[in-house]
């Protein structure tokens, strides 16, 4: 059985291991919560003391450090009563940073806390966490400092129907902010374990996404984009705009699916090869791939008279968040050096415009959504046509299909070696010749783009630090 948890609330339900969880009445936790406050700052002056990798080499901080660890410890250990679902990870959590003290303040080690810590198993709308470690935070910082997040999980009825359906995704946990230490007030909107400081790297379980950070941003740029645009936005569509829990909702909805298709389909082995070195545009494919499954998939389920009717609702809304984020945000978000997002967004309004359901006309953008959806998922179908065909090709030839099929629609720079085709190119050499011929602008932004950067970029900046409950 799937609960909310209100702030003090009975609720029940079966992890992924078929054990009943059981939480007892629990005050909610507060940002202004004194132990939680103390944990926060004494971790935010941690951070001044730290190195990139974590620990703290200068012995005369040491003293000072460890009182600060002290501080940080007390708290976890007076905040533990309103977390007995996460006992034995804060227990661990506390012997791991006093490892740390004693080991002089090296390169940390939290492995036994990250590996007793599993909120996969636990996806109760409402329920929170504590998560104290030493790490860096995507699109934050690149240092691996003592950061504290306050936490609660996002889990609607409907989405644990999706999950347990046709969408099985364990390791998802859709979140959103309590209160965090500044690792968090970035553009950060994602909780890994793979950022956290350990010995060694275990088995990955779980994947947080802050889906309040995510729709509150998408609020405030859509907002901004439609007035600058002149965009006449759908009666649906614009109650994102107004309705910060509905429009996270849709975004947990797209990123639940999302996420499960990094995996799934087929793939030219791994798709996104974090390890190695390629051309950007394919990660621009692989995450546009991603996203144009869950736009496809909620066409499908908003079509389906027999889904739950929150799920068909927010089908819907997944389709206008898919187009409108990666058109208005994701576009002109970032700098142009190797934006494999920013690439994405360009891609699918140029797509869209050539395919004549978006119009720039009289200064006014439209779109005619009778007939976008339709669009949208050709798109992707040609994303996964190429993935089809490339486990039958060399390395060199799937990165020249993937080149081809983008520059067939999003102009390239007018320098680009690769736009001159394969004649070009260094093809005798390794695979590396090749990436390094790839400008880091390789698709520039178009005169369209240009403008609305200009108009947007105040906007976009700030969303930086931004929650569901600090968005206006």
């Amino acid at each position: 059985m799937l609960a909310t948890l209100g702030p003090e609330a009975l609720t029940t339900s079966k992890g992924p291991s078929s054990m009943t969880i059981t939480t007892a009445i629990l005050p909610r936790v507060t940002a202004d919560n004194a132990e939680w406050m103390s944990l926060k700052a004494a971790a935010t002056a941690l951070q001044a003391h730290q190195e990139q990798d974590g620990s703290i080499a200068d012995s005369s901080l040491h003293s000072e450090a460890a009182a600060l660890v002290n501080t940080v410890t007390d708290a976890i250990t007076a905040l533990t009563p309103h977390f007995p679902h996460d006992a034995r990870y804060l227990e661990l959590l506390v012997e791991d940073f006093s490892r740390w003290v004693r080991g002089g303040f090296g390169v940390p080690d939290f492995l036994d806390s990250l590996q007793a810590f599993q909120p996969q198993e636990q996806r109760i709308d409402g329920l929170q966490h504590l998560v104290v470690f030493p790490m860096y935070t995507q699109n934050g910082s690149t240092n691996r400092l003592v950061e504290a997040v306050l936490i609660e999980v996002i889990w609607p009825e409907f989405i644990g129907g999706l999950e347990a359906g046709e969408y099985s995704n364990k390791l998802f946990v859709p979140i959103r902010f309590v209160d965090f230490t500044p690792g968090y007030d970035t553009n950060s909107a994602v909780l890994f374990p793979e950022t956290v400081a350990v010995r060694e790297t275990p088995t990955f379980t779980w994947g947080a996404i802050f889906a309040d950070r995510e729709a509150a941003r998408f609020r405030r740029v859509l907002k901004a984009a439609a007035a600058t645009t002149s965009l006449v936005l759908p009666e649906d569509a614009a109650q994102l705009i107004e309705d910060q829990e509905l429009t996270q909702r849709t975004f947990v909805m797209w990123d639940l699916i999302h996420d499960r298709t990094h995996m799934r389909g087929d793939l030219p082995f791994d798709p996104f090869m974090i390890k190695q070195r390629m051309p950007f545009f394919l990660y621009s494919l692989e995450e546009l791939r991603c996203d144009l499954t869950a736009f496809r998939e909620s066409v499908r389920i908003e079509k389906d008279e027999n889904a739950d009717p929150d799920a068909r609702k927010h089908a819907k809304l997944v389709q206008y968040a898919v187009i409108f984020d990666r058109i208005f945000r994701f576009a002109i978000t970032g700098s142009r050096v190797r934006n494999y997002d920013g690439l994405g967004g360009q891609l699918l309004f140029a797509w869209m415009h050539q395919h004549h359901v978006l119009h720039w006309t009289d200064s006014k953008l439209s779109i005619d959504w009778d007939e976008a959806a339709s669009v949208v998922v050709e798109l992707g179908a040609k994303i996964e046509e190429l993935y089809w065909r490339s486990i039958d090709r060399p390395k060199a030839a799937h990165w020249l299909a993937a080149y081809e099929l983008i520059s067939s629609t999003v102009t390239p720079h007018p320098a680009s070696v690769w736009a001159k085709g394969p004649e070009a190119l260094p093809l005798d050499g390794p695979p590396r010749g090749l990436t390094d011929q790839v400008l880091d602008d390789e698709f520039p932004l178009s005169m369209f783009y240009e403008a609305l950067e200009k108009k947007m970029r105040p906007v976009i900046e700030s969303t930086t630090g931004i929650t569901g409950a600090t968005a206006a």
